[in-house]
Order: C-alpha cells, then sequence, then structure tokens
C-alpha cells in the first residue's frame, strides 16, 4: 500500500461542544460570538442557522437579519480547548504521525496501520462520536492537499441541514481525475488575485489548469506556476509534521467602539504586550522583531515593525517599542483595532547589552517571571499594573 493520509475536521466544533454544555440548543438556530453591539462576528454557527444563510466570519448584526431568531452564544473557550486536546489524544491512540492544524482540524499518516484509508475513518469517527460525543468529518488521500479538499468537498455536498459526519475518500491513482472539475480556488495558495489571473487564460478548473503548458505557467507566475501545476495534478509531497516551529506570536483586540482616549489605547497596548511577553516566556524564547497593527474606523489598516538591538523576552521592552512605532502613526484618529506582535525568534540566552542596562533588565525580568508565576497559579486576573487601572477621565471611552 502506498500513504494514507486521513484529513479530520470536527463538524461546526464550537457548537458541538456548546450542545454538549446546553443541550437546550440542539436543533435550534445559534451562533457562537459576541453580540453586535460589540461588533461581534459569527466564530461558528449551528446547522439550523445555516439554512437561513448564516455563516462563520460573517458580522453578527447581519447574521441577526438573517435569522431574526438566532440565538447568540458565548464563547467558551476553555471548553473547547479541553475537548480538543482529548480528540488528540484519541487520534494519537490510532497513530503517532498526528499534525494539528488548529483547534478543530488535524492530517493523520495512518500508512503503517496496513488497513484501508475508509476502515481507519470509520473507526475514527466511531471512536470520537462514542468516547466525546463529538461529530466529525474526514478525507482520506495519498496525501494531504487532496485529503483536505476531499474533506471540504464531502461536507458540502451532505445538505441535510445537521452535522455532515461526512467520509470521503479518493482512491490512490484517481488524485488528478477527482480534481479536476473543481474550480481552481479549492488549491491552496490561489486566492482571488491569482484566480482572476488565472480567468483571465480561461483556467477556471483544476483539470483546466493541469493541462496548461507548465513552461507558460513558470513564465507568467515564476516557483507559484510551477507548485500550481503539481497540486493541480494532485501531487503533494509534504508530510504529515509533528512538531510545529513558531513564527511568530501576536495579541489584538477590537474595541466595542472607537477609541481617541490616548490613555486607553496605551493601557491596551502595556497589557497585549504583556500577554504576548508571557507566551515568550512560557516558550522559553525571545524576539528580535516587534510588530503593531491598527485599523482606523473606515477599516484602513497598517502595520508597522521594528528590528531590536538585541532580542528580549521582556514585556516592557515589547511595550516600548510598541508604543514607538504607535507613536509614529496615530495623530488622533479613532481607532477601531489595536494589536502587538513578535517575530524572529531566538531559542537560546539572549545577549545582554551593555552594563548599564543589565541592572534593569534583570529586575524587570525578575518582575515578568512573578507576574507569570502568579498568573499561571492564580489565573490572568490575579494582579493588574496600576498605570492599567481605568483613570475617573477614561470611563467614557471603555
Amino acid at each position: 500500500m502506498g500513504r494514507v493520509i486521513v484529513h479530520l475536521d470536527l463538524d461546526a466544533f464550537f457548537c458541538a461542544v456548546e450542545e454538549q454544555l446546553n443541550p437546550e440548543l440542539i436543533g435550534i438556530p445559534f451562533a457562537v460570538g459576541a453580540p453586535p453591539e460589540q461588533r461581534g462576528v459569527v466564530a461558528s454557527c449551528s446547522y439550523p442557522a445555516r439554512k437561513y444563510g448564516v455563516r462563520s466570519a460573517m458580522p453578527m448584526a447581519t447574521a441577526l437579519r438573517l435569522c431574526p431568531d438566532l440565538r447568540i452564544v458565548r464563547h467558551s473557550f476553555s471548553a473547547y480547548r479541553e475537548k480538543s486536546r482529548a480528540v488528540m489524544q484519541v487520534l494519537e491512540r490510532f497513530t503517532p504521525l498526528v499534525e494539528q492544524i488548529s483547534i478543530d482540524e488535524a492530517f493523520l499518516d495512518v500508512s503503517l496501520l496496513g488497513e484501508n484509508g475508509n476502515s481507519v475513518a470509520q473507526r475514527l469517527q466511531l471512536t470520537i462520536r462514542n468516547e466525546l460525543n463529538l461529530p466529525c468529518s474526514l478525507g482520506v488521500a495519498t496525501n494531504k492537499l487532496v485529503a483536505k479538499i476531499a474533506n471540504n468537498i464531502g461536507k458540502q455536498q451532505t445538505r441535510t441541514g445537521h452535522y455532515p459526519n461526512a467520509i470521503t475518500i479518493v482512491a490512490e491513482g484517481h488524485e488528478a481525475d477527482f480534481l479536476a472539475p473543481l474550480p481552481v480556488t479549492e488549491l491552496w495558495g490561489i486566492g482571488d488575485k491569482t484566480a482572476d489571473r488565472l480567468h483571465a487564460l480561461n483556467i477556471k478548473t483544476i483539470g483546466q489548469l493541469a493541462a496548461y503548458p507548465l513552461t507558460d505557467l513558470l513564465q507568467r507566475f515564476g516557483k507559484h506556476g510551477q507548485a500550481m501545476w503539481q497540486h493541480a495534478q494532485g501531487i503533494d509531497k509534504r508530510p504529515v509534521e509533528t512538531e510545529h516551529e513558531t513564527k511568530s506570536i501576536s495579541k489584538e483586540t477590537t474595541f466595542a467602539h472607537d477609541i481617541t482616549h490616548r490613555r486607553v489605547l496605551e493601557q491596551t497596548l502595556r497589557r497585549l504586550s504583556d500577554q504576548v511577553g508571557q507566551r515568550l516566556r512560557d516558550e522559553g524564547m525571545s524576539a528580535n522583531t516587534v510588530k503593531i497593527k491598527i485599523r482606523w474606523t473606515d477599516f484602513t489598516t497598517l502595520t508597522r515593525q521594528v528590528t531590536l538591538d538585541r532580542s528580549t523576552d521582556e514585556t516592557n521592552r515589547i511595550f516600548l517599542a510598541a508604543i514607538d512605532l504607535f507613536d509614529r502613526i496615530w495623530h488622533g484618529q479613532a481607532v477601531r483595532l489595536i494589536g502587538v506582535g513578535v517575530s524572529n525568534f531566538e531559542q537560546y540566552p539572549r545577549q545582554l547589552g551593555l552594563w548599564d542596562t543589565i541592572v534593569k533588565d534583570a529586575r524587570d525580568t525578575r518582575l515578568d517571571h512573578t507576574l507569570d508565576d502568579l498568573r499561571h497559579r492564580y489565573g490572568g486576573q490575579i494582579m493588574k499594573r496600576a498605570s492599567d487601572i481605568p483613570g475617573k477621565n477614561d470611563s467614557d471611552e471603555l
């Protein structure tokens, strides 16, 4: 037997967990997310809600217009994380080759089990349903690309108004045939702009892309053209990776209403820097680059970044870099969203600077680690910086 790759996707995962927490939600249209007055978007929606046209990432206000009886449920992230860990533990009982893609999605390489993919998929689905009471859909193929697309198509074609619980198999040697009638946008790496360029060449399906001369695609798209052409043939040699290197860490927040008060924006940058710094220290890394993201009321979004003179995992240095970037682009405009991120990591002890900074660095480091320890033990809200406590003039902005 050749490679057998399974793509698993937990169907409407947040909703399925919420139904376990509150069985009254079963069978009714509901969405997980924040209410419209807080500019909420739909993180997930039940299948009865989807009959009205409600979809993930849709503004909650739009969802309510489509479905006036829609019930809005707040996120239960701790429950989602717990269930996700339980699912991954089930998968690892089948094979150690598990690549978790997100909280509700994973690839498995089950090639060495010695049984056909359909049998493995059915056992997986049954085990997760019986042990965790969660619905899931699976795609099975000889590679990750086709397994993922097979699962997407299988779920789309299951229109029962309930969790699809689909299993879609693409047999070895039939990858290109399966892909051929599908639109080119089903392939990874083909977004709207690339699709428009392909459409201009009268390439609308994956089969048409597979039949197009490779030399022409290379000339027009460079290396991306070759990758698209190979994917169109159903070729994908990437292994299932059990570990992923963290490329960046970021935190952001969308305000309930637009903010123009500098103190509130500065407090938010401090809080986000705190969260990013803690994540860095938890992972034993330091960062060389700090970035901010800011969005105005008209949805214009700007990002700015700076490379530090030496890597850091200290909250205060991250915050000072973030506030400096912020001051370069903010001139009193109303802010809808703001975020802080770090990248360009080192996983070994950072080098200290000149002697006159060492004492302050050591003090800041001790403070960071003390706060981290208290938060891990007693929760994230156990302590706040004095600067984060709203002043009397800030109440109208919070």
